[in-house]
């Protein structure tokens, strides 16, 4: 395959060091967070560093993944919007996270970047760039909402003014559960097939979006780690996580592509959260703040 054009190693090196400043911040912000470190190798190339939070102060669980893996024919979910590449070999890196707090009032979160390049009929180099952040609070806070959109707006602008409108929009398509009709969370940023402004610019991009995940989400943690919940406020959270699950499992292009290229499995699942409830045929009590989350907060919605 002839990657030798791209600066691979530049995107390999970026993503590493980005794992490792997102883990530097959480652990320094949760003391009492446990850690899991693994490195693999998988039979078909490749391999990366999976590293899991649990038991914290104020993660319950979480994780930050990196993959750099390669094979010889690129899985069916990664050409769903190019049939052409369908059995070419391909190399794709990245990194995935997820944190799911103890206290309700604080958002789960998932951030992704990652690089897929593989190569066209003729043998020409074919790239693309993907990713973004989503937020999926589970009690009603406008401030946060707004404060979460305004930074992944700052983090598109310097690429074009239009891009913010195009990638918000097509996180609140993609984070949808349809068999719902409602939105996983307030969305944020996701982007697929990029590269449209060339490689360095297209990378830049691709970074500028890692770069912001912690400016958006830490200031929210910060908010509302400390605050009181009972009992109800829990229940609530371990109901909607229910939520969570169900997309990763039926919809997510993640877990699909990792599944079907043979990855780590436990890597792949490592985004599932500790405990989850499922109710049957519940409804949040009109007036409550649970209902004001579904009304106000679960369907797309401009915030900024």
């Amino acid at each position: 395959m002839a990657f030798d054009s791209l600066n691979i190693a530049e995107v390999s090196s970026y993503l590493i060091q980005l794992q490792k400043s997102i883990l530097s911040a959480v652990t320094e912000l949760d003391g009492d967070v446990v850690l899991t470190k693994d490195r693999w190798e998988r039979p078909e190339g490749g391999g990366g560093r999976s590293v899991v939070l649990e038991n914290g102060r104020i993660f319950e669980k979480g994780g930050v993944n990196f993959s750099d893996v390669s094979g010889k024919q690129i899985p069916a979910s990664a050409t769903a919007g190019r049939p052409e590449l369908a059995g070419a070999g391909f190399r794709a890196l990245g990194v995935s996270l997820v944190f799911h707090p103890l206290n309700p009032y604080v958002p789960t979160t998932h951030m992704n970047v990652r690089f897929f390049t593989t190569t066209g009929r003729e043998n020409e180099n074919v790239w693309w760039f993907g990713g973004g952040f989503d937020l999926t609070p589970y009690y009603p806070f406008e401030q946060d909402a707004i404060h979460w959109h305004t930074v992944a707006r700052e983090a598109c602008q310097p690429f074009g003014e239009e891009l913010y409108a195009r990638f918000k929009q097509w996180c609140d398509r993609y984070f949808y559960l349809k068999h719902r009709k409602e939105c996983r969370g307030i969305g944020g940023l996701f982007f697929d097939d990029f590269n449209e402004l060339g490689f360095e610019n297209s990378f830049g991009f691709m970074q500028s979006v890692g770069d912001h995940f912690l400016e958006a989400y830490l200031p929210i943690v910060k908010r509302r780690k400390d605050m009181d919940f009972t009992a109800r406020e829990k229940d609530f959270q371990l109901y909607r996580r229910g939520r969570y699950v169900e997309f990763n499992l039926v919809y997510d292009r993640g877990t699909l592509f990792g599944l079907q290229s043979g990855g780590r499995t436990e890597s792949i699942l490592m985004s599932l959260p500790p405990v989850v409830h499922w109710k049957y045929d519940w409804k949040p009590e009109e007036g409550s703040p649970e209902s004001r989350l579904y009304r106000d907060f679960l369907q797309p919605r401009d915030w900024i």
